[in-house]
């Protein structure tokens, strides 16, 4: 993410957040004109209420004087409502909307972003940043206006009733202006900080959820209970800054204020003024003057929430102008016939000095059966996650069918790969909505019926309190490893794509659940292009070509026995595997 601060084109792309609620702008500013302009009716009124209510007892006075304050609160009640609801409902808006535009930018940045990108900030921009924004186009927005206007007013009152005292007032607008530019400094440099701090704080809490079970395993409650102390105190601090900042704002204003109250009340006493000062106009000056300082302090510690929020709007800004992925291909797609070739692909992630892949070339003929294998970090996730694009190579191309990766729009590439790896990643919702995920989502019920079936699943489904309607949990947890493989075979049977991906698909699973999956596997790799990361070679001595990878090389292709009978690194690997049988397995 990009520090450097960009506050005048964030305050511009704020505006543009808005401006689509400018009629909502116009209800709200309208009320918030009344409720200042009521203020000041209500201090103006204090005088004739004094002087003519109880020195003079005018009969007029005493008789429309309930009826214009009664009158007065109710036109302040309705311009208060129609403030507070037409700010919150724009604020409101700006999350909603914020957030989509987030949340979708998310959805077409590269895989390489999130590599880099720690989740949790990732989500708190989403759940806190968003807040801020509200907060700074909102609420702070209309304390400045309703503040602001609230001055206004009083100051006009003043003038109103006293010019001369009124100037005393004046002595308070040059140390006001020092204490605003200094709070505003100050908020700019915590609130950048704070935003990071969420996001760390966010990151822990997410990381022990989802770790907990090897939290408890390992005991590692305590070490993740000092890293979220350790955040949860940094933020504290950072927050703290802010407090004390407000804290000395607002004690400073009203120190200034209370020598420009001194100074009036000094001046009023005057001889030359005490003679022509009424009562009532003295009270409504020093009343005008008490209305209008909790509004000065207001608006100078609504910087905190102004600089907070347009900090959190500069993140969201940057992710929103980060590239996305790259799709300028033009070429059309409907179902590939599964060719896939590499020639010459070299691959390197940002940071890291050793190629991923290096000078990597390789055919895989249509329908054929391609083995991955190899000791961990040679390559093979890299390889395969290639294919659809999740990573572009440095070197080299990969063509599918005669034609470059890039040159296929890619959600046509992407709706040719189907994949099971051995995260299995469902969603919360039931078994159906997972097996007919995303734009499988207009299957019908006996196609789905039928892919679970093919996958072995419906054994277990049958057994579930509501069958294919049953819940899954989040994250899959109300279903066992092997429950959760076979959704994820029916997911892939149900997209009937030409190219297949499967990843350590029967890793960690019991012999029962392996060889159910094996039978569900082999019906899913049947005429389709399959490239297999396999760590147990005994699941791919059948293939049509194992290629063995080391440190990103390509280092032996050939079928089972001949790379056996080649006595290389494949040979190595499967006598470790099988070291108490035979060696040609």
């Amino acid at each position: 993410m990009s520090p450097g601060p960009k506050v005048p084109g964030t305050r511009r792309r704020l505006l543009g957040l808005v401006r689509p609620y400018w009629p909502l702008w116009i209800v709200a500013g309208i009320g918030m004109v009344f409720d200042a302009a009521a203020s000041g009716a209500f201090v103006r009124l204090i005088k004739p209420m004094l002087d003519d209510l109880f020195v003079l007892r005018d009969p007029d006075v005493i008789f429309w004087m309930p009826v214009a304050l009664v009158g007065l609160f109710v036109l302040r009640g309705l311009a208060t409502f129609a403030s507070d609801y037409g700010m919150a409902r724009i604020g409101r808006s700006v999350v909603r909307d914020l957030r989509n535009l987030v949340f979708g930018q998310y959805q077409r940045l590269p895989a390489a972003y999130f590599d880099r990108e720690p989740g949790g900030q990732v989500v708190s921009r989403v759940i806190y940043g968003a807040e801020q924004v509200s907060q700074a186009s909102a609420d702070a927005i209309k304390t400045m206006v309703v503040d602001g206007l609230t001055v206004v007013a009083m100051v006009a009152v003043m003038l109103w009733t006293s010019p001369s005292l009124t100037l005393y007032l004046f002595v308070m607008v040059p140390l006001t202006g020092l204490v605003w530019r200094f709070v505003g400094r100050r908020y700019r440099r915590i609130n950048r900080t704070i935003q990071s701090s969420m996001g760390d704080v966010t990151g822990i809490v997410e990381d022990a959820v989802e770790g907990h079970r090897e939290i408890r395993i390992y005991g590692g409650q305590a070490r993740e209970a000092e890293r979220f102390s350790a955040a949860a105190n940094d933020n504290l601090r950072l927050n703290l800054k802010v407090a004390t900042t407000n804290a000395l704002s607002t004690s400073t204003i009203q120190l200034v204020a209370a020598g420009a109250l001194a100074a009036i009340v000094w001046r009023a006493t005057r001889p030359d003024l005490l003679e022509t000062l009424s009562a009532g106009a003295f009270m409504s000056l020093i009343t005008a003057m008490l209305v209008m300082l909790p509004s000065i302090k207001r608006l100078t510690t609504v910087q905190s929430v102004v600089q907070r929020g347009v900090a959190a709007a500069d993140e969201l800004f940057d992710v929103l102008d980060t590239p996305p992925e790259r799709d300028e291909g033009t070429r059309t797609l409907a179902r590939a016939r599964g060719e896939i070739v590499l020639e010459s692909v070299t691959l390197r992630y940002p940071g890291r000095e050793q190629a991923a892949l290096e000078a990597v070339s390789l055919r895989c003929a249509p329908g054929s059966v391609t083995a991955l294998v190899g000791p961990s970090g040679s390559g093979k996730s890299s390889l395969v996650s290639l294919l659809p694009r999740f990573y572009e190579p440095g070197e080299g191309r990969i063509l599918l069918d005669g034609h470059p990766l890039d040159e296929y729009r890619l959600a046509d590439l992407r709706a040719q790969i189907a994949l099971v790896s051995q995260r299995v990643v469902l969603f919360n919702g039931s078994v159906a909505d997972n097996i007919a995920y995303g734009g499988l989502a207009g299957a019908s019920r006996a196609r789905i019926e039928a892919a679970a079936e093919a996958a072995n699943a419906m054994e277990f489904i049958r057994t579930l309190p509501d069958g294919l309607d049953s819940a899954v949990g989040e994250q899959g947890a109300l279903l066992s490893g092997g429950q959760r493989q076979r959704i994820a075979i029916a997911r892939a049977l149900l997209k009937d794509a030409p190219i297949l991906i499967l990843d350590e698909a029967t890793s960690a699973l019991d012999t029962q659940s392996e060889r159910l999956i094996q039978d569900a596997l082999a019906r899913l790799m049947a005429d389709r292009t399959t490239l297999v990361i396999a760590h147990r070679l005994s699941t791919i001595e059948h293939a049509d070509q194992i290629a063995v990878m080391d440190r990103g090389r390509l280092v032996e292709l050939g079928r089972h026995r001949d790379l056996l009978a080649r006595d290389g690194m494949y040979a190595a690997l499967h006598r470790l595997q099988f070291r108490d049988q035979p060696a040609d397995g």
